[in-house]
């Protein structure tokens, strides 16, 4: 009589893993907002640490390149830095996620809610 039901216990198992993924992915990305990486440019003359958010939290300037002359050098070497740390935060938040979704076969590129 219920012989057509049985594929509902399937179902109950895909909705108890979604929401143990869903707990796994909420605890991922507050473990990613509070990890820092530090982008560089100039070999080290500019650093800057970046958050998993994106966030820049501080940067450092050597003096020795402040000079007047040398101002727009000086913006290149910051902004390079900041893109810097902000790829490797993007790169370390991808990874973190990626400990989450391996093994679940999905679709190269898929971009999870993130």
């Amino acid at each position: 009589m219920l012989k057509g039901l049985g594929g509902l216990g399937d179902m109950a198992k895909m909705m108890a893993q979604a929401k143990e993924m869903q707990a796994k992915m909420e605890d991922t990305k507050a473990t990613i907002a509070e990890m820092e990486v530090e982008g560089e440019s100039g070999a080290g003359l500019v650093t800057c640490r970046v958050n998993g958010n994106g966030d820049v939290k501080a940067l450092n300037i050597d003096p020795s390149i402040f000079s007047p002359a040398d101002k727009e050098v000086v913006e290149d070497l910051i902004i390079a830095a900041l893109k810097d740390g902000k790829d490797k935060a993007d790169a370390r938040a991808k990874a973190e996620m990626g400990k989450i979704t391996e093994g679940l076969n999905l679709p190269e590129g898929m971009k999870l809610p993130f």
